[in-house]
Parts: structure tokens; sequence; C-alpha cells
């Protein structure tokens, strides 16, 4: 027990526990961003959707546990690493340093923070309600998507919160990957790839929602 907890503990455990975390995340995004792609087929569509995920409640709660606690373990491995280099290196970093790390990994201190407060904004929005209480129609998702995207500053900031999904998963895919043991210069290129590929797929799909109700190709 005392050595299963050493590990756990140690920067290797709390990469794992970062990799089996982002890829309950990753599993999430996608599966989250496929169904709402049923926007595009109208509202009987979506809404129906909706209501079965809901017909479900102990598989859809048992799905926000795991996720809550897929949270609370990643942001904590996260944080605990993060405070680990910084005392391991406690200069800054040189210039070549900061040139060498890519973009999306020196944006990962910021993109976590921007990602917890949209998922806070998006349950309150299109979940409870209480963001615009007086536009929201409770099992009514099409109509609140619709009306909350008409908003410039709501679509905004979905579209702000999903490029910054878009550097995480990058990131966070890649990283990942490498945690569980898919590291060889064979396949370097190819796990380089399927991150952007993945992250644009997620934030790409994500971000056409907002668009696609901005321009009236959705109303």
């Amino acid at each position: 027990m005392r050595s299963a907890l050493r590990f756990w503990l140690s920067s290797v455990g709390r990469k794992a526990i970062m990799a089996v975390t982002g890829l309950v995340f990753c599993g999430y995004v996608l599966a989250h961003m496929a169904g709402n792609m049923l926007l595009y087929k109208g509202p009987a569509a979506i809404n129906a959707y909706a209501a079965g995920l809901h017909a479900m409640p102990t598989l859809l709660w048992l799905a926000r546990l795991a996720l809550i606690g897929a949270t609370v373990l990643h942001v904590w491995a996260a944080t605990s690493l993060t405070i680990t280099n910084w005392r391991a290196r406690p200069l800054a970093y040189s210039q070549q340093d900061y040139l060498v790390a890519t973009y999306a990994s020196r944006t990962m201190i910021w993109s976590g923070p921007i990602l917890g407060l949209f998922v806070i904004y998006h349950l309150a929005h299109l979940t409870l309600g209480t963001a615009y209480p007086a536009d929201f129609i409770a099992g009514d998702v099409y109509h609140n998507v619709v009306r909350g995207f008409q908003r410039p500053v709501v679509s905004g900031f979905y579209i702000l919160a999903m490029l910054a999904l878009g550097l995480h998963l990058y990131h966070g895919a890649w990283s990942m990957l490498q945690s569980l043991g898919v590291n060889h210069p064979r396949y370097n290129g190819i796990r380089k790839v399927a991150a952007i590929l993945f992250a644009l797929a997620v934030s790409g799909g994500n971000i056409s929602f907002p668009l696609a109700v901005l321009t009236g190709f959705v109303r």
C-alpha cells in the first residue's frame, strides 16, 4: 500500500494520473461535440438526444461523478507537478528554453483556468438556465443554444474558450500518449499529427455552433 502511494505521489505517478484522466476528458469532449452536431439536423433531433440522456439518470449521474473525480485528480496532479517544476528550477527559463517549448505547452497554465471558468458558465447557460433565465426553456436545447449564441459577446466567449480547449487538447493529447508509452522516434510524427487533428476536430466542431447561429445558418 505504501509503495503504491509513493508511486502515485511521484512525478511519474502524477503524470500517469494526468494521462488517464486526460483520456477520460478526450473521450467526453469528443462524444459531447459529436452529440451536439445534431443541432444541424434541427430541433427535434437534438432535443430528442438530450431527452434520451436525461431518461437514463443513473448512467448520467455516474458519468457526471466520474468527470468530477477525474477533474479533481487532473487539477491536483497538474498543480502539484507545476509547483514541483517551479521548485526544481527557481530561475526563469532562458530565452532558448522558451523558444524550444511549444506555444501550447506554455499556455497550459492559463488555458486550464479559462476552461474551468467556461465549464461553470456553460452549465449556468445551457444546463441550469441561470445565466439568462428569461430566454431559457427547459428541455428545448435547440432554442436555448440559438438564443444564447445570438448574443455576440456569448459567442465570442465560447469561441475564445474553444481556442483554449484546442491548445489544451493538442498539448494534452501529445503528452498523454507519451505518458502512456507511445513515445518512439518512429511514431512521434504520427503522434503529433494525431494530436493536432484531434484538437482541430473537437475545437473546430464546437466553434462551428456559435458561428452557424451568428451567420444565420442555424436559426
